[in-house]
Protein backbone atom coordinates (compact mmCIF):
# COMPACT_ATOMS: atom_id res chain seq x y z
CA UNK A 1 0.00 0.00 0.00
CA UNK A 2 1.51 3.35 -1.23
CA UNK A 3 2.32 6.04 1.79
CA UNK A 4 1.15 9.38 1.77
CA UNK A 5 -1.60 11.55 2.94
CA UNK A 6 -4.88 9.84 3.51
CA UNK A 7 -3.62 6.19 3.13
CA UNK A 8 -2.28 5.80 6.82
CA UNK A 9 -3.97 3.00 9.16
CA UNK A 10 -4.38 3.37 12.39
CA UNK A 11 -5.42 1.43 15.35
CA UNK A 12 -6.27 1.81 19.31
CA UNK A 13 -3.15 0.02 20.75
CA UNK A 14 -3.99 -1.96 24.03
CA UNK A 15 -1.99 -3.47 26.38
CA UNK A 16 -2.67 -6.72 28.01
CA UNK A 17 -0.59 -8.62 30.43
CA UNK A 18 0.25 -12.22 31.32
CA UNK A 19 0.44 -12.94 34.78
CA UNK A 20 1.12 -16.40 35.36
CA UNK A 21 2.54 -18.01 37.94
CA UNK A 22 2.97 -21.67 38.77
CA UNK A 23 1.64 -22.19 35.49
CA UNK A 24 -1.86 -20.97 35.99
CA UNK A 25 -3.22 -17.82 34.20
CA UNK A 26 -5.06 -14.60 35.67
CA UNK A 27 -7.90 -13.71 32.90
CA UNK A 28 -11.31 -12.00 33.07
CA UNK A 29 -14.52 -12.80 31.48
CA UNK A 30 -15.62 -9.51 29.14
CA UNK A 31 -19.12 -9.03 27.84
CA UNK A 32 -18.85 -10.88 24.74
CA UNK A 33 -18.92 -13.91 26.93
CA UNK A 34 -14.77 -14.29 26.32
CA UNK A 35 -11.99 -14.57 28.45
CA UNK A 36 -9.32 -12.30 28.15
CA UNK A 37 -6.01 -10.91 29.71
CA UNK A 38 -6.09 -7.45 32.02
CA UNK A 39 -5.18 -4.89 30.55
CA UNK A 40 -6.38 -1.98 28.33
CA UNK A 41 -6.24 0.73 25.86
CA UNK A 42 -3.78 3.40 26.29
CA UNK A 43 -4.53 6.94 27.16
CA UNK A 44 -3.48 9.73 25.08
CA UNK A 45 0.82 10.03 25.95
CA UNK A 46 0.41 7.18 28.49
CA UNK A 47 3.61 4.79 28.31
CA UNK A 48 2.30 1.22 27.79
CA UNK A 49 4.00 0.15 31.03
CA UNK A 50 2.05 2.35 32.86
CA UNK A 51 -1.01 1.89 30.99
CA UNK A 52 -0.70 -1.88 32.46
CA UNK A 53 0.25 -0.63 35.94
CA UNK A 54 -3.39 1.37 35.72
CA UNK A 55 -5.24 -1.51 34.32
CA UNK A 56 -3.64 -4.05 36.31
CA UNK A 57 -4.29 -1.81 39.83
CA UNK A 58 -8.46 -1.04 37.87
CA UNK A 59 -8.99 -4.44 36.71
CA UNK A 60 -7.89 -6.68 39.55
CA UNK A 61 -6.87 -4.46 42.52
CA UNK A 62 -3.15 -5.27 42.39
CA UNK A 63 0.47 -4.02 41.76
CA UNK A 64 2.74 -5.43 39.21
CA UNK A 65 6.05 -5.47 38.02
CA UNK A 66 5.87 -5.44 33.73
CA UNK A 67 8.59 -7.56 32.37
CA UNK A 68 9.11 -8.42 28.47
CA UNK A 69 6.96 -7.97 25.63
CA UNK A 70 5.83 -11.23 24.50
CA UNK A 71 3.63 -10.87 21.01
CA UNK A 72 1.89 -8.15 19.35
CA UNK A 73 -1.26 -9.07 16.71
CA UNK A 74 -3.69 -6.67 14.94
CA UNK A 75 -7.02 -7.72 16.67
CA UNK A 76 -10.79 -7.31 15.16
CA UNK A 77 -12.92 -6.86 17.96
CA UNK A 78 -16.14 -6.01 16.08
CA UNK A 79 -16.12 -5.94 12.43
CA UNK A 80 -14.99 -2.74 11.24
CA UNK A 81 -12.87 -2.10 14.36
CA UNK A 82 -9.33 -3.56 14.70
CA UNK A 83 -6.94 -2.96 17.83
CA UNK A 84 -3.14 -3.59 18.54
CA UNK A 85 -2.80 -5.79 21.00
CA UNK A 86 0.63 -5.80 22.61
CA UNK A 87 1.44 -8.30 25.33
CA UNK A 88 3.59 -8.54 28.25
CA UNK A 89 4.65 -10.49 31.01
CA UNK A 90 4.24 -9.13 34.52
CA UNK A 91 4.72 -10.26 38.05
CA UNK A 92 2.50 -9.40 40.74
CA UNK A 93 4.17 -7.24 43.35
CA UNK A 94 2.01 -7.60 46.60
CA UNK A 95 0.35 -10.86 47.46
CA UNK A 96 -3.36 -8.99 47.66
CA UNK A 97 -6.61 -10.97 46.45
CA UNK A 98 -8.08 -10.32 43.37
CA UNK A 99 -10.99 -8.20 43.15
CA UNK A 100 -12.78 -8.17 39.47
CA UNK A 101 -14.10 -4.56 38.38
CA UNK A 102 -17.17 -3.45 37.01
CA UNK A 103 -15.54 -3.93 33.45
CA UNK A 104 -15.74 -7.37 33.48
CA UNK A 105 -17.90 -10.14 34.59
CA UNK A 106 -15.94 -12.34 36.95
CA UNK A 107 -12.06 -13.24 36.80
CA UNK A 108 -10.68 -17.13 36.58
CA UNK A 109 -7.23 -18.60 37.54
CA UNK A 110 -6.62 -21.48 34.80
CA UNK A 111 -4.39 -23.85 33.91
CA UNK A 112 -2.52 -23.96 30.76
CA UNK A 113 -3.95 -27.29 29.78
CA UNK A 114 -7.45 -25.70 30.46
CA UNK A 115 -6.39 -22.43 27.62
CA UNK A 116 -8.17 -24.47 24.21
CA UNK A 117 -11.53 -25.04 25.57
CA UNK A 118 -12.00 -21.09 27.15
CA UNK A 119 -13.55 -18.87 24.53
CA UNK A 120 -10.84 -16.59 23.75
CA UNK A 121 -8.86 -14.66 20.75
CA UNK A 122 -6.01 -17.45 19.57
CA UNK A 123 -3.54 -14.86 20.04
CA UNK A 124 -4.21 -14.43 24.23
CA UNK A 125 -3.60 -18.10 24.27
CA UNK A 126 -0.53 -17.68 21.87
CA UNK A 127 0.93 -14.96 24.51
CA UNK A 128 -0.05 -17.08 27.06
CA UNK A 129 1.98 -20.21 25.91
CA UNK A 130 5.08 -17.56 24.71
CA UNK A 131 5.47 -16.60 28.41
CA UNK A 132 4.71 -20.17 29.89
CA UNK A 133 7.95 -21.52 27.60
CA UNK A 134 10.85 -23.02 28.99
CA UNK A 135 13.30 -19.76 28.08
CA UNK A 136 12.52 -18.43 31.81
CA UNK A 137 10.38 -17.67 34.06
CA UNK A 138 7.73 -14.65 33.63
Amino acid sequence: MPCGKGSELRFPVSAKGVLLEHDRVVLLLNDRDEWELPGGRLEQGEDPVACLKREFAEELGIEIIVDRILDCWLYPVLPGKDVLIVTYAVRQMDRGKFRVSREHLKFGIFSIGELDALAMPEGYRRSIRNCAAPRGAC
